[in-house]
């Protein structure tokens, strides 16, 4: 019983000596993000004959 205590006790004894420590630090240089990004958008649109002749003979629809 008590070679059992004292091996429980060694080891938390151990095991709280080895905490892991941890660090935030800041960078020293500023963070720098290239964004080198061309957009490009076409958009087609695609009429029928009949909305064209429609929007002929309508002018003022829109």
């Amino acid at each position: 019983m008590r070679q059992t205590v004292s091996i429980t006790l060694l080891g938390l004894l151990v095991l709280g000596a080895c905490a892991p420590k941890v660090q935030i630090v800041a960078p020293k240089d500023p963070i720098v993000i290239n964004l080198n990004v061309k957009i490009d958008q076409e958009v087609r649109v695609r009429l029928d004959k009949d909305v064209e002749d429609l929007l002929a003979d309508n002018p003022d629809i829109f």
